[in-house]
């Protein structure tokens, strides 16, 4: 296909008894902005390093751009790498570290003085352009790393965990700067992560991997709201996960039978059947709390449950609630859309109904 610009075909790379990456083909589009998400051990920068030419596949081919890639050494594809380390010349100055690549492929001096200039306005970074790095801070730093590594215009740049040593609200802010970069200079980007929220808003789409595999690929959107397994349900946000057989069909709907709890409604978007197992994921944020319980929808039952309150966590935005009901660990996310001091809080002990709508459910393959 026309946009397939990165493409891995059956890939497999072994380290003696381990498996880091099993079978795996996707394609990446041109241009876009595109996340590996995964934990610790995923595989998630070996396929990183297979794209840079540090590995070499055991099995499978990698193209770019319509070529073979797989056995090209580093220094013949037009590929670059920002580490978490920065990995910039300390005895050089900002500029000459960004001119580096472009002295290397022996360009003019003009030519080398207008795109080491212009990039340096582009990262807003001209005023330092003769410091060295030991005088900047963490973001300054990445900022030239990306820098350097963008400025001979590279047909994908690879992004190894670039945030990782930079604290909270630096991280915050470098997550701006990397979107802008990306969508003022419209290359390939992909991006190394375990950080969930880092991949949702930067990422055109996401894979998301798991023991050496994509379990799912997809937009942010649609990897949240409508996740394949149980384990990118989990990965990607907080979720509450009702196991259970389904009992009964009725049109689009179904009825889950959890041990122990009553029947829970949901939509049957697998086209499951009577008899057949499976995991309904509800996120917190779907499900509310009342101490009356909600006015009936038309045309549709709302799942409603008496519970209790177990634990509170206020956090500014929103306060998490964790109730039981049935025997069950519930947890409820309440945004604060409006001020709400006079009104009365539910807290620790209190009897309370928990509920949700049958559509805030989404069914995923049962954990394994």
């Amino acid at each position: 296909m026309a946009d397939e610009f990165l493409v891995f075909d059956h890939v497999t790379k072994r380290f003696g008894a381990l498996t880091a990456v099993d079978d795996v083909s996707f394609s990446v589009k041109k241009g876009e902005f595109f996340s590996l998400l995964g934990p610790s051990g995923c595989g998630k920068t070996t396929l990183l390093r297979m794209v840079g030419g540090f590995e070499r596949p055991d099995t499978g081919r990698i193209y770019l751009d319509g070529k073979d890639i797989t056995d090209a050494p580093p220094n013949m594809r037009r590929v670059h790498t920002v580490f978490q380390n920065y990995a910039l010349f300390p005895t050089m100055t900002i500029w000459d570290n960004i001119a580096f690549s472009l002295r290397l492929a022996k360009k003019p001096q003009e030519e080398i003085d207008e795109a080491v200039d212009a990039i340096l306005e582009m990262i807003r970074m001209s005023d330092h352009a003769w410091k060295y790095p030991s005088q900047l801070s963490g973001g300054q730093k990445q900022r030239v790393a990306i820098a350097r590594a963008l400025v001979d215009h590279p047909q994908v740049l690879l992004l190894d965990e670039p945030l990782a040593a930079l604290d909270l609200k630096l991280r915050q802010h470098m997550l701006l700067e990397l979107d802008t970069i990306h969508d003022q200079v419209g290359s390939t980007f992909v991006y190394v992560t375990h950080d969930q929220g880092e991949a949702m808003s930067l990422s055109d789409r996401i894979a998301v991997m798991n023991r050496g595999k994509v379990e799912q690929l997809d937009t942010p959107a649609k990897i949240y709201e409508a996740p394949k397994t149980s384990f990118v349900a989990s990965f990607i946000g907080d979720t509450n996960f009702f196991h259970g057989e389904i009992v009964s069909v009725e049109g689009d709907y179904c009825f889950i039978q959890v041990a122990g709890f009553p029947q829970i409604k949901a939509y049957n978007d697998k086209k499951l059947s009577v008899g057949q197992e499976i995991d309904l994921s509800v996120r917190p944020e779907k499900i509310r709390l009342s101490f009356t319980p909600p006015r009936p929808e038309e045309g549709a039952a709302i799942n409603v449950f008496p519970s209790k309150v177990k634990d509170v966590v206020y956090q500014g935005v929103y306060t998490k609630f964790w109730v039981t009901s049935s025997g069950l660990q519930i947890q409820s996310l309440q945004p604060h859309s409006r001020f709400l001091l006079d009104q009365e809080p539910i807290t620790w002990n209190d009897e309370v109904f928990v509920w949700w709508h049958p559509d805030d459910g989404y069914m995923v393959e049962c954990a394994k």
